[in-house]
């Protein structure tokens, strides 16, 4: 079983609704836990809908441990966190389930922003402090803003997963590479602490942002990585299907993420993106 908790709206896919189907359509269980509960994804100007606090999370979580399933979680999954209080609850959810299974897998999507912060102060410093997971997924912005360091090449890149590494992460994926070393277009880089790798992503002029990539690109990594257990293979399955959701998203005309329109099985890709060591 996999735990998600993230987001969720009615319409549309971000948070949970584009995290859950993909992990499902690769054969996972998933138990999703809700951060919020929207009608729609905030880039709309308006939205209806909750956000929970700190104590209903906790409260779902040891629901599920109360029935004995906690040990059959061999993976949590998180994305945006709306307060430090819900992030210390999410921290203490990971640290109880993992002393029910130590071999647990925990990756954290830092959700923080693109080309600006839109999250608390007191998010990004506990994600400066407390960033205790497995894996993280986050994009160049977040990168620089939890490293302090610039991305202006490879080389910056590479200091940055080693600060991680250093923090015990043992896995690195950053989003969203813009660099001039690396010309003409956007790039994923993931390191394992040992190697490190690159892979070239496919940019869509999409008429208005779509919303969500980020968080399918950690479910999908997360899902890539339980099934081959190796992160740069993980990375390029991961940057296959996000590509292929992308072209049906930008063919449909739509303006949410299309992510029904994948069957997400890994034994069956072809015309994989390059994997590019660096």
């Amino acid at each position: 079983m996999i735990l998600s908790i993230q987001s969720h709206v009615s319409y549309g896919y971000v948070g949970n609704k584009a995290a859950v189907f993909p992990l499902q359509s690769m054969g996972f269980d998933v138990s999703s836990i809700n951060t919020v509960q929207f009608s729609n994804h905030t880039g709309y100007g308006r939205w209806r809908g909750e956000v929970f606090n700190a104590e209903h999370i906790m409260d779902i979580a040891k629901g599920i441990e109360d029935i004995g399933q906690a040990s059959k979680c061999t993976a949590i999954l998180s994305g945006y966190m709306g307060s430090r209080a819900i992030c210390e609850a999410i921290l203490k959810i990971v640290e109880r389930y993992k002393s029910i299974n130590p071999d647990l897998l925990y990756l954290c999507d830092p959700v923080m922003g693109g080309k600006t912060c839109f999250v608390k102060p007191e998010v990004v410093d506990f994600f400066k402090e407390n960033l205790f997971a497995d894996a993280v997924t986050p994009n160049q912005y977040e990168a620089e803003l939890l490293s302090d360091i610039k991305v202006s090449n490879v080389k910056s890149l590479k200091t940055i997963a080693e600060r991680f590494h250093k923090n015990k992460i043992k896995i690195v994926v950053i989003t969203g590479v813009s660099i001039p070393e690396l010309p003409n277009a956007l790039y994923v880089f993931v390191s394992d602490g040992q190697n490190q790798y690159v892979i070239k992503t496919e940019e869509y002029n999409f008429s208005a942002p779509i919303n969500g990539t980020g968080d399918l690109l950690a479910a999908l990594f997360l899902g890539c990585y339980l099934k081959t257990k190796n992160a740069a293979r993980a990375a390029q399955y991961s940057v296959y299907f996000m590509q292929k959701v992308l072209k049906n998203t930008y063919d449909s005309k739509e303006k949410e993420l299309q992510v029904l329109s994948e069957k997400y099985q890994i034994e069956t890709t072809d015309c994989m993106p390059e994997l590019t060591r660096v």
